[in-house]
């Protein structure tokens, strides 16, 4: 069974470290698999007839926002219906700050920038995200850490460590709009290119993409809340094998 680590829990809201290769919601495309909402579902009893009033709530079993399945890091879960509802407007208004560590091919240029192009389901291929003009509004601003270089039969290669913070949500948003400017996330397998992605596989497994900064108010008390989770070890072993 799914065990995630707890960052902060008190009555009305809990936030976990999502592991990597772990779906967060239930769906027909997961009936097999183990979710996030299973698991608060076994830990928290959500029931499983839902109330009119309180059907998303329930629906969700108190999941405010996502994180695709190979992306760890930090997911808020609301334990009551005004909880759900207090953290679902923070969100809208963009009042939470996300802050996201992404490692991707190349030497990012500028080393700090803002990308604003609309995202879209891609009409041709309903998997897969991309700029589209019919798409919504999405921004990403990004800040360069420090660039790596390859220290492996790929020599010459180079890598931008980079801290991103999208001002909005869309599905894929940071994969798609890395991928946009030309710098696709290491081990993306739907937007890096199948023989980069196959290459980058041998040595990591899942696109090294991290949530490992949340800001916003606590729904109840009205108190920041600011917490950080550190990046898996997976993704550490993989910087580490660079120079």
């Amino acid at each position: 069974m799914i065990s995630p680590n707890i960052l902060f829990e008190d009555d009305d809201i809990l936030v976990i470290e999502k592991p990597a290769g772990v779906i967060v919601n239930n769906s027909d495309t997961a009936k097999n698999l183990l979710t996030i909402q299973d698991w608060i579902q076994e830990q928290y009893k959500f029931p499983k007839i839902f109330t009119e009033e309180n059907s998303e709530f329930e629906k969700r079993s108190g999941i405010v926002h996502r994180l695709d399945k190979e992306t760890s890091g930090i997911l808020i879960i609301a334990k009551n219906q005004e909880s759900f509802e207090n953290l679902q407007k923070q969100f809208k208004s963009h009042e939470v700050k996300k802050t996201y560590i992404a490692l991707v091919h190349g030497d990012v240029i500028p080393k700090t920038g803002e990308i604003n192009v609309p995202i879209g389901r891609l009409p041709w291929n309903r998997t897969r995200f991309g700029i589209y003009a019919q798409g919504r509004e999405s921004q990403t601003n990004y800040l360069v850490l420090e660039t790596k270089k390859s220290n492996t039969d790929r020599q010459n290669e180079i890598f931008s460590l980079v801290e991103l913070y999208p001002k909005t949500g869309r599905t894929h948003q940071i994969r798609v709009h890395m991928q946009h400017i030309g710098f696709p996330i290491v081990s993306d397998a739907l937007y890096a290119g199948r023989k980069t992605s196959k290459k980058d596989r041998k040595i990591l497994k899942r696109h090294f993409l991290h949530a490992s900064k949340i800001y916003f108010i606590h729904p109840r008390t009205g108190k920041i809340l600011d917490l950080t989770s550190p990046l898996p070890a997976d993704l550490v072993d993989f910087i580490d094998s660079l120079i």
